[in-house]
């Protein structure tokens, strides 16, 4: 084999060869694991992959600006448990308790960006930080109860409120396609949500200022861009977007479970690390994120299917990502190398 043959080979194995993973994991789980390749099994697949890319869509948006917000769990967490506060526990309708929940993440955001732009704190810890902050506030209100019709609050009261039929509808309902309940509306919402955000990081000049921000701040600072706010809009993007899985999560639930979304930091994360590998983008992506995504949900729904045991899966998770890792960091060293 010769030398450009080899290096057009690599060329490939950088560029799809994470797309031929999932190709490959799919023939696999369709061919041992009972019913993975059914209309059923797609529809749990998609569902899953829904909420946890829109959280990791928020982490792209901060990892694109040179930053990381590992407060996106806590926030959805948040938002799940507020929303069943506001119409259980206050009994408003399903707008006030969406609104609320959009204001919470943005509010979240908007602090996660003054810390870190304003008081200099660096991102991993105020976002940490933000995180545990988070997790003991959302239990305090019902002292780490979950949130369910006719609970009994610490005060003694019956919570008599219920969950609007048009809240339960956003993460409940499923669009009648060519196949009968194919396309739940947290599916569509991700879609239509990866879809602005790729236009927006990709084709618009903000997003464009946004990379130049991740790539070389003083230069981005040089050539005029706002570097703190492009920087905080990110966080609130985050934060907007974390809020919106919280709710879908509220949705299909139909009850506020302080125990839910104990994963969606680590699934959302390892997501929009896999998206560096997609394509061979090397950086964060919208449409690697959403890759991402659905690779994780095709791997965790795939080995729940083979009846592999619960613990195992975030071995292979870990795995998984280091292999992305792998051909992220050849090709950021190949691209280095060509540049000398």
């Amino acid at each position: 084999m010769t030398k450009g043959t080899s290096k057009s080979f690599k060329d490939l194995a950088i560029r799809y060869g994470f797309l031929c993973l999932l190709a490959g994991l799919v023939v696999f789980f369709s061919l041992f694991a009972d019913g993975f390749a059914g209309p059923r099994s797609a529809v749990f697949v998609f569902q899953s992959v829904a909420i946890t890319g829109i959280l990791a869509l928020g982490v792209t948006c901060t990892l694109v600006v040179d930053g990381f917000d590992l407060s996106i769990g806590s926030v959805a967490t948040t938002a799940l448990m507020l929303s069943a506060y506001v119409m259980v526990v206050l009994e408003q309708n399903a707008f006030v308790a969406v609104l609320a929940c959009l204001i919470m993440g943005a509010l979240v955001g908007l602090v996660n960006g003054l810390l870190i732009v304003k008081m200099r704190v660096p991102d991993l810890l105020a976002t940490l930080g933000m995180m545990f902050l988070l997790i003991g506030l959302q239990r305090i209100p019902t002292e780490g109860r979950s949130i369910a019709t006719g609970m009994r609050l610490p005060g003694g009261e019956v919570a008599e409120g219920t969950f609007s039929a048009s809240f339960l509808w956003i993460g409940r309902h499923r669009f009648d396609m060519v196949l009968e309940d194919l396309i739940p509306v947290p599916v569509i919402l991700f879609l239509i949500i990866g879809v602005c955000v790729w236009v927006f990081l990709e084709l618009s000049r903000h997003g464009r200022l946004m990379y130049a921000i991740g790539s070389n701040e003083r230069a981005a600072g040089l050539a005029g861009a706002n570097i703190n706010r492009y920087k905080i809009t990110a966080y609130m993007i985050s934060g907007v977007l974390a809020s919106v899985g919280g709710i879908l999560l509220a949705a299909r639930l139909g009850r506020g479970d302080i125990a839910s979304g104990n994963n969606l930091l680590l699934d959302s994360v390892a997501a929009a690390l896999i998206g560096f590998a997609v394509l061979g983008a090397a950086k964060p992506n919208a449409f690697g994120t959403a890759i991402g995504a659905l690779f994780v949900g095709v791997l965790l729904q795939g080995l729940t299917m083979m009846n592999s045991p619960y613990y195992t899966q975030d071995f292979v998770k870990g795995a998984v990502l280091i292999v992305a890792l792998v051909f992220t960091f050849a090709l950021s060293s190949r691209g280095r190398k060509g540049g000398h």
